[in-house]
């Protein structure tokens, strides 16, 4: 029986998509101000917010897909919202450090900016992290960036140049602090992989403009060049950051 890696939603973010490394948070909560509370926007299914969780008191997850929450993981010391980053739901001030991972190329920065700016405590770190296309062998990276850049390019939403540029092109208001380089990396099977592409918006797109046709294509060669589906092959995503202080 054959998996329909192209359904589902929060479900399938809680699966596969790969999460940040855990010497982000590790460095984060080292050079924040305090542990007492960090905020973090965009939270999805909470995979980094569960990463915060490890350093600081408390942690607010924020997220405004019901979805996303429904299927984040539960911890001790986090609590999940649903709310959008253009209005948080926390009092002015609290904020030790404030973070948004792979998801501030949605937000209406200034509007998002300006609610930093309102819940940040003296000093608050804001960090806003993203990571870029997958880098695999050789003989796989051909036929993925042909697939990538040139059979879906045009169905990626134009935020994702912003992701792609490790957030380069973006206002950011704030000091701007150094961090050290930082990367995911993953031993996936064929599976694994297959099961991370559905969650593209690309692919949402593709299907939707009925051009499934290009995925089943890339499919089909990608498992050719896989070999067998339970081989574990190294899959990484460069980490940057846009990394600052508050007044």
């Amino acid at each position: 029986m054959t998996t329909n890696w192209f359904a589902g939603g929060g479900s399938n973010y809680a699966l596969y998509r790969p999460d940040c490394p855990q010497a982000l948070a590790d460095f984060l909560a080292e050079i924040s101000p305090d542990t007492r509370l960090a905020v973090d926007v965009g939270c999805g299914n909470g995979q980094f917010t569960g990463q915060l969780a490890r350093h600081f008191e408390r942690v607010i997850g924020v997220d405004p897909s019901t979805d996303q929450i429904a299927n984040a993981v539960p911890h001790d010391h986090v609590r999940y919202v649903v709310a959008p980053a253009e209005a948080l739901p926390l009092e002015a001030g609290t904020a030790s450090l404030i973070t948004a991972a792979q998801a501030a190329h949605w937000f209406d920065l200034p509007r998002f900016y300006a609610e930093v700016r309102r819940i940040a405590a003296p000093g608050a770190l804001v960090a806003l992290v993203s990571y870029g296309v997958p880098r695999f062998d050789a003989d796989i990276a051909a036929r993925f960036d042909r697939f990538y850049y040139d059979e879906i390019g045009t169905y990626w939403p134009p935020e994702r140049k912003l992701v792609e540029s490790g957030y380069a092109d973006i206002d950011f208001p704030f000091p701007e602090r150094p961090y050290p380089a930082l990367e995911i990396r993953r031993d996936w099977d064929l599976d694994a992989f297959l099961g991370y592409l559905s969650t593209w918006s690309a692919i949402r797109r593709l299907e939707q403009a009925g051009r499934d046709d290009i995925r089943a294509a890339f499919v089909r060669d990608i498992a050719a060049l896989w070999g067998n589906a339970e081989t574990k092959r190294l899959v990484s995503w460069p980490v940057s950051l846009r990394l600052g202080t508050t007044p």
